[in-house]
């Protein structure tokens, strides 16, 4: 019975939120210390979420995807965001910094091995660390799926999901003059590290505001700002990452090392009407991906919190956690 509403539960419906057992921050060196907690059943099975962005932080509400009497939770925010320290730095912050800071987790907990859960930049980070450490993924369940790869930049950042909202494009543009307008990311990049505080929160508010207004499929253009220490930070950290190409060389790209996770299993939940992660990735990946499912789901965008996304991300983890016991 579901605590909450006192009705069956179906996997539907999001598991009432765990309560954090262990909460830590974690010295992962260059100066940078990690958040890190920890949810669930503590002898469960182990299962680590990535938070998309990068930048945007892990919250309670992703607690709510897992059984709490079945899995070991844990979530961690990555360097520079959310709860982590210092905030909004980039010094010593690629790509390959946070898969070591996983591995660092992983070991620390004493865990051998776990499923990777990861939606969006989560996803991505999710299939770089899985290539580099197959053995530690037992599965992955990937949600909005991202490559980094530069047609995907080009797609937000250089009209294409312009073209379906011309009105939130002309907001997002209108601050960057017009000769600087064919590379809104470098031009983003030298407002958002200027130096200047206020400048920088004022670019961070329109970077953060135009993703935002595009996650979800029942948006209707409008949106509020959401706090400046946020947004400062999830602007310079995406900038910085995607003004590196997520600081891989053409050898590291995914799509060029899917023989290393080809036997392990994998979800892939993708909306359909994802405008800022479109299906196309998710359905090269899961072509590229011999032991995964991919499952596009009709009615819904980008967002974890879509009730499409959210059922099928539980379906999936309730089913993996019979199949893991």
């Amino acid at each position: 019975m579901d605590k909450v509403s006192g009705q069956k539960r179906t996997s539907a419906h999001l598991y009432p939120p765990i309560d954090p057992f262990d909460q830590r921050i974690l010295d992962v060196g260059d100066g940078h210390r990690v958040y890190v907690e920890q949810c669930g059943r503590p002898d469960g099975i182990p299962v680590v979420v990535l938070h998309g962005g990068p930048g945007g932080g892990c919250s309670p509400a992703m607690r709510r995807y897992f059984d709490p009497a079945v899995f070991r939770v844990i979530l961690f925010d990555q360097r520079g965001c959310g709860r982590s320290r210092p905030h909004a730095h980039v010094e010593a912050n690629t790509t390959w910094h946070l898969v070591a800071d996983i591995e660092l987790i992983r070991r620390t907990l004493g865990i051998d091995q776990w499923i990777v859960f990861g939606g969006s930049w989560g996803a991505t980070l999710a299939l770089i660390y899985a290539q580099e450490h197959p053995q530690r993924a037992m599965a992955l369940v990937l949600r909005g799926v991202f490559l980094m790869t530069q047609p995907e930049l080009d797609w937000f950042y250089g009209g294409g999901a312009g073209a379906f909202w011309p009105d939130l494009w002309a907001r997002f543009t209108a601050p960057i003059p017009e000769d600087e307008r064919d590379d809104l990311i470098g031009a983003y990049h030298r407002r958002l590290f200027s130096g200047d505080l206020m400048t920088e929160t004022r670019y961070a508010r329109v970077w953060a505001a135009w993703e935002n207004a595009l996650a979800s499929i029942d948006n209707d253009g409008a949106g509020g700002e959401g706090p400046a220490d946020y947004a400062r930070a999830f602007a310079r950290l995406e900038n910085h990452y995607f003004r590196n190409n997520g600081f891989l060389t053409p050898d590291q790209a995914i799509l060029n090392r899917m023989d290393r996770v080809a036997r392990i299993p994998g979800v892939i939940v993708q909306g359909r009407y994802d405008m800022i992660c479109p299906p196309t990735s998710a359905y090269r990946l899961a072509a590229a991906w011999p032991c995964a499912r991919l499952h596009l789901v009709a009615r819904a965008g980008h967002a974890l919190s879509e009730p499409g996304i959210s059922a099928e991300l539980v379906r999936s983890m309730d089913a993996l956690g019979v199949s893991q016991k």
